[in-house]
């Protein structure tokens, strides 16, 4: 895709975002006058088959999770100026990072924290993730994993300069998952001086 037609691409999606937003009730993780915001996030009843996460965290249906949502168009807004698609990767993954005890804390004061099991997201990106401490499982309804891989191509349009659709066919959607308790775990650091 060509740079100048991708620039108007993220600029329709960012102005259209808002909307989006609205529409699926997804709150920032932090306060908006804040620049690194890189999860927005919303409670969601778990409508899967049950999963038993590495820790013995148990998920059955019905169980409240926090699904998150990477900021996709304002990483690859902000991150556009970048031609090198290895080295967007690298600090949009180091952002996703250091965002992580942010989330822990936001779990640890939510009015619902002792009801949360743990964390969602859903992605077509296959590796990286497990570094973070996500567990991935695919989910069981072949139509929501195609409709969810359909709804994500323009996010693999728009994010990198080596854009191959035979390899983005080869990739499978994926739940990401993350217990509360794995979650406080790893990224504590924040509520250690609690």
């Amino acid at each position: 895709m060509r740079m100048s037609m991708r620039k108007f691409f993220l600029k329709v999606w960012y102005a259209l975002d808002p909307l989006y937003s609205a529409l699926i009730r997804l709150q920032p993780l932090v306060p908006a006058s804040q620049e690194d915001i890189v999860f927005r996030t919303r409670l969601t009843k778990f409508n899967g088959k049950n999963v038993l996460l590495s820790d013995g965290t148990e998920i059955h249906k019905n169980d409240i999770l926090l699904k998150i949502h990477l900021y996709n168009i304002k990483l690859l807004y902000n991150h556009s100026h970048i031609k090198n698609d290895l080295v967007k990767g690298k600090m949009m993954y180091k952002k996703v990072r250091n965002s992580m005890p942010d989330l822990a804390d936001f779990i640890k004061n939510h009015p619902k924290e002792s009801e949360i099991k743990g964390i969602i997201g859903i992605t077509t990106i296959n590796n990286g993730f497990h570094l973070l401490g996500f567990e991935s499982k695919y989910p069981s309804n072949k139509l929501y994993a195609y409709f969810k891989k359909v709804f994500q191509m323009p996010i693999y349009l728009l994010s990198g300069s080596n854009i191959s659709m035979a390899e983005f066919k080869n990739r499978k959607t994926a739940y990401l998952l993350m217990s509360k308790e794995q979650l406080y775990k790893k990224y504590a650091k924040k509520m250690a001086t609690d």
